[in-house]
């Protein structure tokens, strides 16, 4: 990807590691700004990014381009993403330097959901990895003391920033917007009673084994259920000999959006049985959020950030260490249910949380 050098179509910049389709779907619904960013996810698609004003780029191009800009606000990765602590410090650097010298003022603003702290030393660890992540820890510090307003989207989110950053967030306006969906404006489908949808990367942290060994089990004790599998990954083979051995789960890789949103309007239960692993844990579940938009009940575990929500609404949440059999008999209880769309959907917010979070971000006092 070649740099792009110019400033910047708006007075708001959002600054992104890394940009993906739900990125620009969202952005057509923002505060319109500037996206800067170093490179695009495996879900990007062209075609949302007409009409934005996206601006490629590694750390010299970005700083060029902030500094030729006339930011008054900029949106800084959240300072607990560690893949983005530099450019998010160098970003800081280089509007705090600008305003300063064309005296005007400038807001840094961010947006939290990280719920792991990342970094927990592990036990032992090389030299250089202690001393990568001592460094880590005072860009991150630095980062959080630098911003003006910081909206959280869960609640464990909160928690952690207060636990690890909170002597450094100590003279920040924070608010809790939780990242739940408003409805989808999909047209009505018709909805398949005992459709079971998995949507998103097939790996091990999203529970994809769990599920396939749990199948079995749940086509037992609810011979009606219906699997579709959503996505691609390095588990599509084995979604694939299911599907080959058995008529009632279906694969679809990689479908358009159109296709995701086609699924999510048949489905009656979204399963997403996420899984910890040593540096990652489900911060939300975005196949979660276009669940409940659509009125799909959800089976879940406890990684995600927004589990305390789920369970409190009539949503099944586990423990990732769940069995098989366990997995099968709380999707086949979530089936049996059959609990309306309308009743999910009545739980929802009228503005999605992080439209409202933006909203509130980008507010003058």
């Amino acid at each position: 990807m070649s740099p792009v050098v110019r400033r910047a179509r708006y007075d708001r910049v959002r600054l992104y590691d890394s940009v993906r389709t739900a990125h620009l779907e969202r952005a057509h619904e923002q505060v319109p700004a500037t996206i800067v960013f170093r490179t695009r996810r495996y879900d990007f698609d062209a075609g949302l990014a007409r009409g934005l004003d996206l601006v490629p780029g590694r750390a010299l191009s970005m700083v060029v381009t902030l500094a030729r800009s006339a930011v008054s606000v900029l949106e800084v990765n959240e300072p607990l993403m560690r893949s983005g602590l530099g450019r998010s410090a160098l970003a800081v650097l280089t509007v705090r330097a600008t305003a300063a010298l064309r005296r005007r003022p400038v807001r840094v603003v961010s947006y939290a959901i990280e719920n792991r702290d990342p970094f927990a030393p592990p036990p032992g660890g090389r030299l250089r990895s202690r001393i990568r992540r001592a460094a880590e820890v005072r860009l991150s510090r630095f980062v959080a003391a630098s911003l003006d307003r910081l909206a959280f989207g869960t609640a464990d989110a909160e928690q952690l920033y207060a636990a690890v950053l909170g002597r450094q967030l100590a003279g920040t306006t924070t608010e809790l917007v939780p990242a739940l969906p408003a409805p989808c404006g999909c047209p009505d489908g018709v909805r398949h009673p005992d459709g079971v949808l998995f949507l998103g990367a097939l790996d091990e942290r999203k529970g994809v084994r769990l599920l396939l060994e749990a199948w079995p089990e749940l086509a037992r004790v609810h011979p009606a259920a219906h699997l579709t599998v959503v996505g691609k990954g390095p588990l599509e083979s084995a979604v694939r000999a299911l599907a080959d051995a058995d008529d009632r789960v279906q694969l679809v890789v990689d479908p358009p959006r159109s296709g995701v949103h086609a699924a999510l309007r048949r489905a009656a239960v979204l399963v997403l049985l996420s899984q910890p692993r040593p540096t990652w844990r489900e911060q939300v579940g975005l196949p979660l959020v276009e669940a409940l938009a659509h009125g799909v009940a959800v089976v879940t575990t406890t990684e995600t950030g927004l589990s305390t929500w789920l369970s409190g609404h009539g949503h099944t949440v586990l423990a990732p260490t769940a069995s098989p059999a366990e997995v099968a008999k709380s999707i086949a209880g979530a089936l049996v249910a059959r609990r309306s769309a309308a009743s999910v959907v009545a739980d929802l917010p009228a503005v999605d949380g992080r439209l409202a979070a933006d909203s509130w971000l980008s507010t003058r006092d």
